[in-house]
């Protein structure tokens, strides 16, 4: 049983449900949705201005100094590309328009760069799908599918797992010691681009390279955190659903979700018994028919093990976890995903913004950077949706209010070096646009803005609308 009702809440614990139902009802009176949806664009357009009038035409803004930084020293349009969506989405339609005919007109991957099929996989490929899907312009699936096409070569390994890097001009791939998160979080843009053009090599090698992943699994059922694509075998067991593995596990679910992949869904399902089995850490106040059951109490964490014999290893999770909860209650296992938001909200809370690393047992920081991280208003706003409680309206907006205080700058918004003394450092990753303000602004937007029974997000936050047949 994943999740009880009201009803059931209410008979067996009546104080609880009456302490519930009061403090729901205050935050839904104290959390203003419109004037936080204003707040949001507002603070969406701050930054898109930065950007357009310092480093319009190159990749990424550097918001302290002022300058910019290209990722292959050549523009592919990074930020353009991976915030079209969005302003689409915000309801910036005439900048979007014009943002849109930019890149129509000078994008062009005809270039001599090795890129990170991963990275050029989920903020290119996918946001030119999604827009795409926004306006129906064939010039941005023309592009998407001239993208792939250059990107198909990394698939031309002994196993069929993907390289890490690959040249869109030569088609040469380096970097044979690769991750899940690599190999396995492919399928989403991949398999889309075959849907809309109609060629199923895009969904076949990005299929079997999460089934490749999938194959690799240690005998009790989980995966390690480097992989070498050639041989097929592990260089570093250490499992978790941190960063080089979290998104392996994002897109079990959601090609099941989004393709109705029988397989997908037999693959997801054995690996997250595992997870559960050997990566859950309970708090001292928390068992394990709290977790199954009607109240959820305590501490719920999913920190390391080694793939093999399940030994914890490390007790760390972090902003990239964060994403999780949001995972779990698209599953409908509502009852892990609120105590595991609650458990990062706590991360939060610590120091008013979230670490990249942190020890749950300690208590203290390992990785103090915060480089904008969208997870945890990602798995907010997923939680809001699936169970309406005004709790995590509540919990966006402490967030948000957060965000803007430690994170803004002069021009636009920079990530923090430290959250404990939350100096900034001088970078704005596109994800910005991409992730973090979305959620926020669908979280707090009016609910008719987007259904989320009706799309599928890529880990980058580009939604996904099923518009073929099987």
């Amino acid at each position: 049983m994943k999740n009880l009702g009201t009803f059931q809440i209410t008979k067996a614990f009546p104080l609880v449900a009456t302490l519930l139902l009061l403090t729901q009802t205050s935050m839904a009176q104290t959390v203003n949705r419109k004037i936080l949806t204003e707040e949001v664009k507002a603070e969406f357009r701050h930054a898109w201005n930065g950007y357009k009038q310092y480093c319009w035409g190159h990749d990424d803004l550097k918001p302290l100094s002022k300058t910019c930084r290209d990722w292959y020293g050549t523009p592919v349009l990074m930020t353009a590309v991976d915030s079209l969506d969005s302003l689409y989405l915000l309801g910036f339609k005439k900048e979007a328009d014009a943002t849109r005919e930019y890149i129509a007109k000078n994008l062009n991957f005809d270039k001599d760069i090795s890129v990170q099929n991963f990275e050029i996989t989920i903020r290119i490929l996918g946001g030119l799908l999604s827009a795409y899907q926004i306006t129906n312009d064939k010039r941005l699936l023309d592009l998407a599918d001239d993208l792939g096409t250059r990107l198909l070569p990394v698939f031309d390994s002994p196993t069929g797992l993907p390289y890490k890097y690959v040249n869109l001009k030569t088609g040469k791939t380096r970097e044979p010691i690769s991750n899940p998160a690599e190999t396995g979080t492919l399928i989403i843009e991949f398999g889309t681009l075959s849907k809309l053009t109609g060629k199923p090599v895009y969904y076949e090698k990005a299929k079997r390279a999460l089934v490749e992943t999938y194959k690799r699994r240690s005998p009790i059922g989980l995966v390690g955190t480097n992989i070498n694509v050639e041989t097929g075998k592990w260089t570093n067991t250490d499992s978790h659903v941190s960063a080089e593995i979290d998104s392996y596990y994002e897109y079990l679910l959601k090609c099941s979700l989004l393709f109705g992949d029988k397989e997908c869904q037999t693959m997801w399902e054995d690996s997250i018994t595992k997870v559960h089995t050997h990566l859950a850490d309970e708090g001292e106040n928390m068992s394990r028919k709290n977790v199954t059951g009607p109240v959820v109490i305590g501490d719920l964490w999913y920190g390391h093990a080694d793939m093999n014999t399940g030994r914890r290893t490390a007790t760390t999770t972090g902003a990239l976890d964060a994403f999780f909860p949001g995972v779990l209650a698209l599953d409908g296992d509502l009852n892990r995903a609120r105590a595991l938001q609650d458990s990062m909200f706590k991360m939060w809370q610590a120091h008013g913004i979230e670490p990249e690393v942190y020890n749950y047992k300690s208590g203290k920081v390992v990785h103090g950077g915060y480089p904008l991280r969208p997870e945890i208003m990602e798995s907010t706003y997923i939680l809001y949706q699936k169970t309406k409680d005004p709790k995590y309206l509540a919990m966006g907006e402490t967030m948000w209010r957060d965000f803007v205080k430690h994170c803004r700058t002069e021009i636009a918004y920079a990530g923090l070096k430290n959250v404990e003394t939350k100096e900034k450092t001088d970078y704005m990753h596109s994800f910005l646009f991409a992730e973090t303000f979305k959620y926020f602004y669908l979280l707090f937007a009016p609910e008719k803005t987007l259904d989320l029974n009706k799309v599928v997000f890529n880990t980058e936050a580009h939604p996904i609308r099923k518009t073929w047949k099987n």
